[in-house]
């Protein structure tokens, strides 16, 4: 009889959390393991008087390190028909992800309840889905300031249509680093990795997936070629111009504003605060407001055409381990630690206005600025309302001085480190998914 061998091509992952089952298509290069942590206790002592000296060496398990699992899936947005087995949503038209469980645990308690993720039964949802060409669904991070976040086990199903399936799972895990990737010629994808308690050989029964819409879907990748970056500058401001009803320049929602001139504009109506004064800078909510003859000045931004780039989210998770004597101890669970969120771009070296060799420039330049603060916003996918894409915005970016990589085509890499506003909120990324109709 023929060994029955197993092909990581053949392998499907599953993520439970409570009664809730998802199917998460993933790419090759998973991996999942668990070591021991051992002790050692040897002899050594000098000669006796036959000139015999002890060497004896004992091993002793002091107890299981927690289980470490990766895998990377492809960023795949869609939009829910509502209905039908496997629905990711009970409103048709909702925007949503294949892996969005992934980010449900990243981001909070991820407690599952009538297709949404909440911070607890009947409580607060932090990743929510609107419908429609101007919706998204969106992952706020305003649940996951906890110190412990929502676990799930996780699933690798091992074998193919035909074969006795090998099924390991790894329970109580939790999402410690999320890695968005956009290489130039790739489809974009997030490298997640974790931990967990324990592994174990669950047989041959694989999990029934009851959450699985978009999994078989050919038109909700993301072409990173497509992507876009719109790079704030810090404290720079374009000439002033006219804010009011019939101005030729329409306000941009979410950009930052410098007020000018005060004037009779209606600046509580876009954002200002209640009570605006010349040199005050407020980030617009609308587009237009009453009145006639009030200025101000748009924060200026570069013009960057990205040759790649990467934003990592991190948790800094630790993991618990019992150390009592005369058993083999288990991993308990996880405390959070300092939430990170950084990354880097690429671009051409360009000497244009406002391009990357000004962005160098202005960086090396601030000799007194100890924190910039740069607004940075990557439209994974594009602009295109018609297209799958995901929007990582991050509002408060520290830059570092980019290098030049001498290549062919001389290019600057630059390194950031999004903030929050301040440094108890969780404000630094926001991530908005748009999706689409799947076939």
């Amino acid at each position: 009889m023929a060994d029955q061998l197993y092909f990581s091509r053949d392998t499907k992952v599953f993520i439970e959390i409570g009664s809730s089952i998802w199917e998460l298509p993933v790419l090759d290069g998973f991996s999942f393991s668990q070591a021991t942590n051992a002790s050692e206790v040897t002899l050594s002592e000098m000669s006796g008087t036959d000139g015999s000296s002890r060497r004896g060496r004992r091993m002793f398990t002091d107890s299981f390190a927690p289980a470490e699992w990766s895998f990377s899936t492809y960023m795949r947005p869609f939009t829910s028909t509502g209905t039908g087995a496997g629905a990711a949503s009970g409103t048709d038209g909702d925007h949503h992800g294949v892996e969005e469980v992934m980010w449900a645990l990243m981001a909070g308690p991820a407690h599952y309840q009538s297709n949404e993720f909440k911070d607890k039964a009947g409580g607060t949802a932090y990743i929510s889905h609107s419908n429609g060409a101007n919706g998204s669904g969106d992952i706020d991070f305003g649940q996951s300031n906890v110190s412990t976040l929502g676990t799930a086990n996780i699933y690798f199903a091992m074998g193919g249509a035909t074969d006795t399936k090998t099924v390991y799972k790894i329970a109580d895990c939790v999402v410690n680093e999320a890695s968005a990737d956009f290489d130039i010629d790739g489809i974009a994808t997030i490298n997640w990795s974790g931990m967990g308690s324990i592994i174990s050989d669950e047989g041959t029964t694989v999990p029934t997936a009851n959450v699985y819409e978009g999994i078989n879907a050919t038109n909700n990748f993301i072409r990173n070629r497509l992507t876009t970056l719109t790079a704030i500058r810090d404290g720079i401001f374009n000439t002033a111009a006219t804010v009011g009803a019939g101005a030729a320049n329409q306000l941009v929602e979410g950009r930052r504003y410098k007020i000018a001139v005060v004037g009779d504009t209606n600046w509580t109506a876009i954002g200002a605060d209640g009570s605006p004064a010349v040199g005050e800078i407020f980030t617009a909510n609308a587009v237009a407001a009453t009145g006639t003859n009030g200025t101000a000045q748009q924060e200026s931004q570069y013009g960057l055409v990205l040759t790649g780039g990467n934003v990592t989210i991190t948790n800094n998770i630790t993991f618990l381990t019992p150390e009592t004597l005369g058993s083999v101890n288990q991993p308990i669970g996880h405390v959070t630690g300092s939430r990170s969120v950084s990354g880097s771009f690429t671009c051409y070296l360009n000497n244009e206005t406002d391009s990357s060799a000004e962005l160098f420039e202005d960086l090396i330049g601030a000799t007194t600025t100890v924190t910039n603060n740069h607004t940075l916003k990557f439209d994974i996918g594009g602009l295109s309302p018609n297209l799958p894409r995901v929007q990582m915005s991050m509002a408060s970016c520290h830059l570092e001085l980019p290098s030049h990589s001498i290549d062919d085509v001389i290019s600057l890499e630059t390194a950031f480190h999004a903030l929050p506003s301040a440094i108890d909120l969780t404000d630094e990324v926001t991530v908005k998914y748009f999706g689409r109709d799947v076939v």
